[in-house]
């Protein structure tokens, strides 16, 4: 993504998510924008030394976001999922743990929280 690119999306969405999620696709419905948003393949910082193998995505979340230009929007977020080869055990990124320890804005942890219900 250029440079000019990211750093409109930047604006547009919550804080920090282009750091942890890509952009896959955009749809207009009527009224609404639908944004489905990708987990990129960075491993868990507590899994940082271990062999892992990614296992595709858990099922996707619909978040509702603030309007674009009188749109709604709904953002589709698919989490990855990891296996552990060592040992086989299935993980994901615990985003509670990513929320208390980074540094980022309310609103972006608020997006995180919303990513649980």
């Amino acid at each position: 993504m250029q440079d000019a690119e990211r750093k409109l999306l930047s604006f547009l969405m919550p804080e920090g998510l282009l750091e942890y999620f890509q952009i896959q696709e955009v749809d207009q419905v009527e009224d609404q924008l639908h944004i489905y948003l990708d987990e990129l393949n960075i491993p868990p910082a507590d899994y940082q030394s271990s062999k892992l193998e990614s296992k595709g995505f858990m099922p996707s979340t619909e978040i509702s976001d603030f309007p674009i230009r009188g749109q709604k929007v709904t953002l589709h977020v698919r989490r990855r999922r990891w296996t552990v080869l060592d040992s086989g055990e299935i993980i994901t990124r615990d985003w509670n743990l990513v929320q208390q320890g980074a540094r980022m804005t309310t609103e972006f942890g608020l997006f995180l929280k919303k990513i649980f219900r």
